[in-house]
């Protein structure tokens, strides 16, 4: 029945997700192929290159009505001035629920440092937008009438906000960014609320530094993100790393996440009870060709328990304009 097919992919996406249908742009590891900006928007207009990003993610191929997701952004410096602007549109569906998402940002960049050899930035940024949500129960009513079945598909409309900061000092760099500040209404699964989830707070850190020899064409970008949800109470962390090598025609890279939840969840093994913490390995590679930008991410979830054993792919295309000169001494691809 469909219906079950449906509660088995809503279920298993938001164990390997580990997120909500409603929580606006999902949050993978796609920030690590040169676009920081997606979940930090005090990271619009921090490089030299204002930037295009476009993505493709699909999830346990072969499979019906599977987890997808579509980004386009935009960033870069309102001129010489120490203010920029962003933009971000998303189409992500899972199963019956999908949603589309539009947002515009502002960011603002205070040197610190006497010159511009020095990098001492700190960066602050503020996302306003629109998300629209769908639920489509068109074909849930194919075995008889239910109460809690409209039958419809729903969709409700809602206003949010994102703000964070974020401070480069030479090769280290820190985020800290909250998504969906206000409380939203989402959509309801029956006149009575019942699954209502109006807090999707999520709270957002990230470290890093980048290290090279000097006069070396190899450099290592060792970096962490911490990302705590509101309302459930949820936690993970991402630990990565990340290796660059610079080419005449610009520069290869690629690197390995491994992202775990400290929170586990229990299910029915046997005549026992189990737990797992959810896990993800995500390895990917990407080139930096002239003004364009290629990438390939793959992410594989080790658990015993699992939808699929198929992997999640994710294309990255790029390219970089209206570039000025490399301003900072330091080994900062993010910035440089």
């Amino acid at each position: 029945m469909k219906l079950k097919r449906f509660c088995l992919i809503a279920f298993t996406g938001l164990i390997s997700q580990f997120g909500f249908g409603q929580e606006g742009l999902p949050i993978y590891s796609d920030y690590l192929t040169d676009n920081y900006y997606l979940i930090h928007p005090s990271m619009a207009g921090v490089a030299n290159c204002a930037k295009v990003r476009l993505t493709a993610r699909k999830q346990w191929f072969g499979i019906d009505d599977a987890p997808a997701l579509q980004t386009l952004s935009v960033n870069g410096r309102l001129g010489d001035s120490p203010s920029a602007l962003g933009a971000i549109v998303y189409n992500d569906k899972n199963g019956y629920h999908s949603q589309t998402g539009a947002s515009l940002t502002y960011a603002h960049h205070l040197m610190f440092s006497r010159n511009e050899i020095d990098l001492n930035m700190l960066s602050f940024g503020l996302s306003a937008g629109f998300i629209q949500y769908k639920l489509d129960e068109t074909t849930f009513l194919e075995d008889g009438p239910d109460d809690l079945i409209a039958g419809i598909e729903q969709s409700s409309t809602n206003f949010n906000i994102d703000f964070g900061f974020s401070y480069h000092f030479i090769d280290f760099y820190a985020h800290a960014t909250v998504k969906n500040v206000l409380n939203n209404d989402g959509i309801n699964s029956n006149e009575n609320g019942l699954y209502k989830f109006d807090n999707l707070r999520t709270y957002l850190f990230s470290i890093g530094n980048v290290f090279s020899k000097f006069g070396s064409d190899w450099s290592y970008e060792p970096s962490v993100m911490f990302m705590y949800k509101d309302g459930t109470k949820e936690s993970s962390i991402d630990i990565n790393g990340k290796v660059y090598k610079k080419m005449e025609f610009g520069k290869l890279w690629g690197g390995l996440s491994y992202r775990r939840s400290l929170d586990g969840a229990e299910f029915l093994e046997g005549t026992g009870v189990s737990s797992q913490k959810l896990q993800y390995f995500t390895p990917f590679l990407g080139v930096d060709y002239k003004k364009f930008v290629f990438a390939y991410t793959y992410s594989y979830q080790s658990n015993s328990v699992v939808f699929n054993n198929g992997g999640f792919h994710q294309l990255t295309l790029g390219y970089n304009f209206n570039c000025k000169r490399e301003k900072y001494e330091c080994d900062c691809p993010a910035v440089n």
